[in-house]
């Protein structure tokens, strides 16, 4: 199967065009369900059977895996064998009964603006290390982008005068804007700091030693500074994200354009941050309407 994988990774980065993330996430999936056959005696693609991938998807129900990562699996495995299929190498689709458990959308953990603030100011700005954790710890909050946008982005990516930047994903980019505090970071960190880090190279964040920022770098200093400020929380980056979108939804920001801003495909993803909103308003609603209080 492995041949297989390998064309089918191609297909996807050079005629799909999909991003480095999605990409790995689906060669991730299918690697692992080539390491399962194997261990059936099942080598090739042309023995895999329905039956098959039905006792696979089994094996990942009692590994414990969670339903969105079982959901993932099987839509990697989905799209693999249709590619397979179109391509002749199989004559039947053996995945095409394989379908994804339900999957319940949590309202995600976030910050409040108090927990934010208070994060954010954990920087003190004495160093060139705390000059860049400040801009990149902003400038996350200010846009929403995830991590792996945050590390990617290059010099020429930031627009300070108009401030916004633009986040590049695979073919596909988008422009988001930032406010005057993370403008006023990423500045501060442009003209004293970011000489003395990044050497002979275009990225905008490296880590101290002059190389690129990786995800569990970033994961660590946020980590630092929310014990330093006395957050009892798991903070991850995913985190700052979400608060930057449930924030801007209950301040009324158009859903529309919080879609936009953090490059979600299907506006059903950005929607979770309404039902935030909603249970929100009705803790409000609940504390100051003199009925809901008294209970008659």
């Amino acid at each position: 199967m492995r041949v297989e994988i390998e064309r089918f990774e191609n297909y996807l980065s050079t005629i799909k065009r999909a991003s480095k993330n999605t990409v790995a996430a689906y060669i991730r999936d299918l690697v692992k369900l080539e390491n399962f056959m194997k261990e059936q005696g099942k080598t090739s693609i042309d023995e895999v059977s329905a039956t098959n991938l039905t006792t696979y998807v089994l094996y990942l129900e009692r590994q414990g895996l969670s339903t969105a990562t079982i959901s993932r699996s099987i839509a990697s495995i989905r799209a693999f064998f249709i590619y397979m299929l179109r391509q002749g190498r199989i004559a039947q689709d053996p995945s095409e009964q394989l379908k994804p458990p339900k999957v319940e959308k949590r309202v995600p953990e976030t910050l409040t603006v108090e927990e934010v603030n208070l994060l954010l100011e954990q920087p003190s700005g004495n160093t060139a290390k705390e000059l860049r954790d400040k801009a990149m710890l902003e400038l996350l909050y200010a846009t929403g982008i995830r991590v792996s946008e945050l590390i990617s982005l290059k010099v020429q990516d930031v627009n300070l005068k108009m401030s916004y930047i633009c986040c590049r994903d695979g073919e596909k980019e988008r422009i988001i804007p930032f406010e005057k505090a993370a403008g006023m970071a990423l500045m501060n960190y442009l003209e004293t700091a970011r000489h003395t880090m990044c050497r002979d190279t275009d990225y905008l964040f490296t880590n101290c030693q002059g190389a690129v920022m990786t995800r569990q770098g970033f994961w660590k200093i946020i980590k630092h500074y929310a014990t330093m400020a006395g957050i009892n929380k798991d903070i991850t980056p995913h985190m700052i994200r979400h608060s930057f979108a449930t924030h801007l939804v209950n301040n009324g920001a158009d859903l529309k354009a919080v879609q936009e801003m953090l490059g979600h495909s299907d506006i059903s993803t950005t929607q979770i941050y309404m039902k935030k909103n909603a249970v929100r308003l009705k803790e409000v609603y609940e504390q100051a309407h003199p009925r809901a209080r008294s209970g008659r």
